[in-house]
This record gives structure tokens, sequence and C-alpha cells, in this order.
């Protein structure tokens, strides 16, 4: 079957799956279980309309428990057990990765990409976005801090590479350094502990242009009263930002906050492209890589581990959307 026919006929039948469905619920709760008749057809009409929305809602509950629910579940039955997924060890998986240098060192490396990656995205996001909207030239300024985000984590990490480069004739650093009398070159990606932040750097340098676009339409949404009001009471140009803007968008850059965080615990492509988690750069999902293809358990506990890192910002965001609405 071609590809264009099999996209047709999934159509076809998604569509008219979706269509049969709902005509038949209806149909099921109308005519067969609650019919709108005989002395009981006010009690019936009204567990119908109880019953409705959740017959209506059971193909997303389905889909979702099928796609989300089974395999956290699975996951997690599965890190209980061996390598070669035939005997029950418990908790043996995660009490290795406890007592793994390893896994330690990919752990406070995380922290590290958590504290460091979102605050830096969302400041420099926010302070472009405050400057290139007073700048004639702005839009163009807009266009070439946002085009990192067309360039994949892979992309991005290997001109960074050459940027970082032990070459003063291609690395900038370096090239710097022998301007400045430097006689040695230094390879800084092998520079313990800081060579982590040069790999975080690069997270920022593409983030920066997402945090910058969505909070330049916040601020452009706050009412111009507001900031007119300040600047008649005598309010200078800082506390006009940190006092009078910054509060007033604090929604949308906790919003853009924890969707950098949430990037930040997944991200993978760029410590494997540029150090490949050596020299004291692993992170958890680099590290799980590293059982992927020889330790089922233990590379499914490190993905359970990295859920539960995640859970809590999740929720948290979650929290703060509702509170938004209210």
């Amino acid at each position: 079957m071609s590809p264009l026919v099999q996209g047709a006929l999934t159509i076809f039948l998604g569509v008219g799956g979706c269509v049969g469905y709902f005509y038949g619920s209806n149909l099921l709760i109308d005519k067969v279980l609650f019919p709108a008749r005989g002395p009981n057809i006010a009690r019936n009409i009204n567990r119908a309309n109880m019953i409705r929305p959740w017959l209506f809602l059971f193909p997303a509950i389905f889909a979702a428990g099928l796609y989300l629910a089974y395999p956290v579940v699975g996951s997690f039955i599965r890190s209980l057990y061996n390598r070669a997924g035939t005997d029950f060890v418990g908790l043996g998986n995660y009490t290795f990765l406890m007592g793994d240098d390893g896994f330690r060192t990919a752990l406070f490396n995380n922290f590290l990409w958590l504290l460091f990656v979102p605050a830096a995205a969302t400041g420099f996001g926010l302070l472009a976005a405050q400057l290139t909207d007073r700048l004639r030239w702005g839009n163009i300024a807009k266009s070439l801090i946002f085009m990192p985000m067309a360039i994949s984590f892979v992309g991005a990490s290997l001109i960074w590479k050459f940027v970082y480069a032990n070459d003063a004739d291609i690395g900038l650093i370096n090239a710097i350094r022998a301007a400045l009398g430097a006689e040695s070159a230094v390879d800084v990606l092998q520079t313990p502990f800081w060579n982590n932040f040069f790999l975080m750097f690069i997270l920022v340098w593409i983030q920066t242009g997402f945090a910058m676009v969505i909070l330049s339409a916040a601020l452009r949404g706050i009412p111009e009263e507001t900031i007119e009001a300040a600047i008649i009471d005598g309010a200078n140009p800082w506390q006009i930002f940190f006092r009078i803007k910054a509060p007033q968008i604090m929604g949308t850059i906790v919003v853009v906050w924890t969707t950098i965080t949430l990037l930040t615990l997944k991200v993978f492509d760029i410590v494997y492209t540029m150090t490949g988690g050596n020299f004291g750069t692993e992170i958890l999902p680099s590290y799980m890589m590293s059982f992927m293809f020889r330790d089922d358990g233990r590379a499914t506990a490190v993905a359970f581990v990295i859920m539960i890192l995640v859970l809590p910002v999740m929720i948290w965001n979650i929290q703060q959307s509702r509170k938004e609405m209210r």
C-alpha cells in the first residue's frame, strides 16, 4: 500500500471512527439506557447528562492511559528486573545508582543545569525583549537572536565545537587568549567543573530567543497608563522595569522559566555531541544511554529517576497556570 493511500485510509477510518463512536454513544444513552420517555423521564434525562461527558471523554482518557500511564507503570516494573529482564531484583538497580559515582556526578551536573540554564535564558530573554523594543531596528535584532531556535541541538553543538576548539586558528576563545599574549591553547571542554557551564551556554544561546519572543509579547501587553503614572511619580527606568513591568508579567516569566526547565531536564544532544559525557560532563540522559544497550533494568531505573525529577516542576507549573486562570 502506498503511503498516500495509507494516509488517506487512516484519516478516513480515524474521522469515521470518531463520528461513529459519538453518534453511537448518544444513541446508546438516549434510546437504550436512559430513554426520554415514560414516567421516569426527568430522572433519565439527568442521568444521561451526568454520563454523557464521561462517555465522550473516554477515548481521550483511554489514549492518555495507554500512551502515558501504561508506559510509566511498565517502566517502573521493568526497572525492578535484572539486565536480561528475567530475574526480579527489587530495588537493586536503584541501590546500584545511589552508590555509583557516575550517577552522583550526573545528578549533580543536572542540578547545575537546572540552576543556571533556565535562569540565564529567561534573564537574557527578558533583557533582550526590553532593549529591542526600544530600537528602531529591533525587529532585525529579534530575528538574529531568535535564529538559533531554528538550529537543531546537534547543529548548534557543532557550531560551538569550533568556537571552543583547542586551536587559536579556529577556536574563538583561544584566538582571544592568543591575542592577549597566551602562549598555549586550552581545551575548555576538558576543564573540570567549568566545562559544564560552557555546555550550558549553548542551550542558553538557543533558548534566549524563545524567552525573548514570549516576554516581548507580554511587555507589549502592559497597560501604558501604569507606566505613565510611574513616570509622573518620578520613577526612574530601573524602578519602572523592576517594580512596574516585571511584576505585571511575572506569570509569563514563570511559564517561560518552567518550559525551559523541562527542556533542560531532557537535554541530551549537546552533551553527547560535545563531550560524549566525558571529562565530568555526564548528565542523567547521557548516563542512561550508557546502559541503554547493555543493561535495560538500570537504564529504565535512570529514566524513572528523570521522570520523578520532572514531576515536581510539572505539578508546580500546572498549579501556577490554574492560579492565572482564576
